[in-house]
């Protein structure tokens, strides 16, 4: 693919947050790829921090997902149309868009069947071989840009991607106004699982934790009860109870946004027969569980990649007010190598830190 030294019009170089290696951040020059007949060059103006943003900073790999080479961050992103592809006409130059991240291959029979989140060929901003776009401008397909409503700021717009994971858990465990849920781990994910079936319709919410201050924060954004657990697997039985005696009624379906042996065996000895298990988070890739007097009970154990055809209803979410996702901005930085070590730093100690969000 050809590139270009982008520049902006005051002749500015385009630079970009690049992982050199463990824990060794850099802004430097970024080429953009030329402008495709389809493609739209867009200004970034809120780029959020994410958990794999963090396993790249510790580590130079995120699971499977491994960066043998220097790399551009960042995923969570939104910002300002610059320049349209020649065959680009559902936007316009200065439109404020939120940007969905993967780019699929369209051809496969899991993009050809709707479920495009699981294509092998999938290249998704800041994973493994793909540049991110912690920038100060990119080049994406335009059909991945959704245009911002009026009352809709850009960092919300780069916040719909995290949302969007909620979104599709919430829809993947059909939750409803009949549904119960209990949310394992109120860090970002767990926070915004709860904010989204919320949204969904569900009428009790209890999350759990192993930090006090995380739970207080779950309190403020609407849970209506949080557990404090341990992380000792011993106690499991005796805590499956205080969260059943906290729902009050049957748990209809378990958020397990951890990932742990213990949070998914609390997730399926706490959840009503006939209830779902959704796992969302992937700290272990094996585990040993209690499956067989799950399945005894048909408690259903169901699994997310991502997200699909999410960004349209996240939007309308916030548009409406359904959903306040501005809370969960806990921290702000700018673009500079200090506030970039800065924010990552920040980002990877964890405690207040629940949304870390640049302004470019």
């Amino acid at each position: 693919m050809n590139t270009e030294m982008s520049q902006s019009e005051d002749g500015e170089i385009n630079m970009a947050a690049w992982i050199l290696g463990v824990k060794n951040l850099s802004i430097q020059p970024y080429p953009l790829p030329s402008l495709g007949p389809h493609d739209v060059k867009i200004k970034i103006k809120a780029v959020g921090i994410c958990g794999s943003d963090v396993h790249y900073y510790k580590t130079m790999r995120c699971a499977n997902f491994i960066a043998n080479k220097p790399m551009v961050l960042g995923h969570e992103c939104a910002g300002i149309i610059q320049e349209l592809g020649t065959q680009v006409q559902s936007l316009s130059v200065g439109d404020r868009v939120a940007l969905e991240p993967g780019i699929s291959c369209q051809t496969c029979n899991f993009c050809k069947g709707g479920r495009y989140n699981l294509c092998r060929g999938m290249k998704f901003f800041g994973s493994a071989s793909t540049h991110g776009s912690l920038a100060n401008m990119v080049v994406h397909p335009a059909n991945l840009c959704f245009k911002l409503p009026d009352n809709v700021s850009l960092e919300e717009g780069a916040m719909i991607e995290p949302l969007s994971v909620g979104v599709h858990a919430c829809r993947r465990a059909n939750i409803g106004p009949d549904t119960n849920v209990l949310i394992i781990g109120a860090g970002p994910i767990g926070l915004i699982v709860s904010l989204a079936a919320r949204a969904f319709g569900s009428p009790r919410i209890v999350m759990v934790d192993v930090d006090n201050t995380r739970l207080s924060i779950a309190k403020d954004l609407g849970a209506d009860e949080t557990i404090l657990v341990s992380t000792s697997i011993q106690e499991m039985e005796k805590e499956v109870v205080q969260i059943q005696i906290a729902m009050g009624c049957k748990i209809d379906v378990s958020f397990d946004c951890v990932g742990y042996n213990k949070t998914m065996s609390t997730a399926l000895n706490a959840t009503t027969s006939g209830g779902k298990v959704c796992l969302i988070g992937l700290a272990q890739t094996e585990m040993t569980l209690p499956l067989t007097p799950a399945a005894a009970r048909e408690v259903d154990v169901i699994g997310i990649f991502r997200y699909r055809n999410t960004w349209p209803l996240c939007i309308e979410l916030l548009r409406t007010g359904k959903i306040d996702i501005k809370a969960l901005i806990s921290h702000r930085f700018g673009f500079s190598q200090k506030e970039l070590e800065e924010a990552f730093e920040t980002s990877a100690q964890g405690g207040t830190a629940i949304k870390i969000m640049f302004n470019l």
